[in-house]
């Protein structure tokens, strides 16, 4: 069945080698006079925060930078970069980063526009009066954040993650520039890539999926997955870091469209617990929860669909074999990028799965997936992924 939908393009996306050199006039475009660009530490260490912020005086504007951007930011994090930002009566923001960055960019303007606390905007449409322009420039190939309207910002004393959703919080612009991902870590490489694999996987088969959500999943996963061994191996190689660049974005559009599910709801426990990095966290839950969904007719579908579009099955072949194909691809992917294949070489307790699995069936992303979970569900899932490989009738939905 196609699900209605009413999609409004929010953000207009600069793809290309080389782009970020037209960040001043297009930060000029917006109406910027006075900027805070948000990068972190690691960032301006190796020179892409002075680099944007030459492009940006060079076009006349005054330029503040907030550097302390941190991972998984939290509300202490947000209320520190609204600080700089109110000192410098700045009037646009410039997020240059991952996630992180932006989330801290899009949270600043949350309450430099709006006053209050990001609990205030815990949810969807929550911000009363309209926001300043923001500019996103992703350096690394993970959370298509760059072309979402939500903040994701953790509580700092109780680490609940809280999703703030506000279509005037999303980019007005995006740049793409491989070229700036090619400086990553090795690691930053790896997780990210996984995360927004499990992106295109995850979105592909939510309850809101629909016809425009589902071109993003397909062509991002077509992107993506045979582009990460490349990078991998390659870490120079601009079209295949262009390819995971785009594939990100593209993700990140099929997320703003048909949200997400089981994998991300899991895994956000595990960071807040066990200090798992986010896209780690997720690609070691996602082959149980393909499991786990693909027991339901219309993700089993779905999913071989998916599977189909990188050629890495072909639905008239069956189904099962497209989803086993499926679950095999993302095991090897997840190989390749040195993950644990199990959640007890992490440190993960059994004892604590109980608690693990009611805070995840709390999680927002959790209502998306496409079968229904209970904490139960979740203990399962969590249990099949304490077992190396994820093999465990719990991952396969008995």
């Amino acid at each position: 069945m196609l699900r209605p939908f009413d999609h409004q393009p929010r953000t207009r996306m600069v793809f290309g080698a080389g782009s970020v050199a037209r960040v001043g006039t297009l930060a000029a475009e917006l109406g910027g006079e006075r900027v805070l660009l948000v990068t972190d530490a690691g960032l301006a260490a190796a020179g892409h925060a002075e680099r944007v912020r030459a492009a940006l005086q060079a076009a006349g504007l005054t330029v503040t930078v907030f550097d302390q951007a941190r991972e998984n930011p939290t509300t202490l994090d947000v209320e520190r970069c609204r600080h700089i930002a109110e000192a410098a009566r700045i009037n646009l923001i410039v997020g240059l980063g991952g996630g992180s960055s932006m989330d801290t960019a899009k949270g600043c303007n949350f309450l430099l526009t709006n006053g209050g606390r990001m609990e205030d905007y815990w949810g969807v449409g929550k911000a009363a009066r309209p926001m300043l322009p923001l500019l996103a420039i992703p350096t690394t190939a993970g959370t298509g954040s760059e072309c979402q309207s939500a903040a994701l910002i953790a509580h700092e004393r109780t680490h609940q993650k809280m999703a703030c959703l506000d279509p005037k919080a999303a980019a007005r612009v995006a740049v793409l520039d491989p070229a700036l991902t090619v400086s990553q870590p090795p690691r930053v490489t790896a997780f990210s890539g996984i995360d927004a694999i499990a992106h295109a996987v995850e979105t592909a088969v939510t309850n809101q999926r629909n016809p425009l959500s589902l071109m993003y999943s397909q062509e991002a996963f077509k992107l993506l997955a045979p582009s990460l061994p490349r990078v991998l191996a390659h870490p120079a190689d601009l079209e295949a870091r262009g390819r995971m660049l785009l594939g990100a974005a593209f993700a990140g559009l099929a997320i703003e469209n048909s949200m997400l599910g089981a994998a991300h709801a899991a895994a956000n426990p595990l960071t807040a617990q066990y200090g798992l990095p986010h896209g780690q966290a997720v690609g070691m839950l996602l082959p149980a929860v393909v499991r786990f969904n693909g027991v339901a007719p219309a993700a089993r579908q779905a999913y071989a669909e998916l599977a189909s579009a990188p050629e890495i099955a072909c639905v008239s072949d069956g189904l099962e074999a497209a989803l086993a194909a499926l679950v095999a691809r993302l095991e090897a992917l997840l190989n390749l990028a040195g993950l644990p294949r199990s959640l007890a070489d992490c440190g993960v307790e059994p004892a604590l799965v109980p608690e693990l699995a009611a805070e995840a069936a709390k999680q927002w992303t959790a209502h998306f997936n496409p079968r229904p979970l209970s904490a139960a569900d979740f203990a399962a899932l969590y249990t099949a992924a304490l077992t190396p490989r994820g093999d465990g009738d719990a991952a396969r939905g008995k």
